[in-house]
């Protein structure tokens, strides 16, 4: 299965809750930091929602 890097590059403040519990699901927790995951349908429909806070990058 596909690995994706994904980093936080904008920050969450002035963001709707939901966007900043999205961020959390990922495990993202400060700018510039950056989780690995599996490209599961569920981990790409979280980042689609927060994609202008975050870069993603394949492995």
């Amino acid at each position: 299965m596909k690995r994706i890097k994904i980093t936080q590059v904008r920050s969450a403040i002035d963001k709707p809750l939901r966007q900043k519990r999205s961020l959390e699901a990922l495990g993202i927790r400060k700018m510039h930091q950056t989780v690995e995951h599996n490209a599961t349908p569920q981990i790409l429909g979280i980042v689609n929602a927060v994609k202008h806070l975050v870069t993603v990058e394949e492995i």
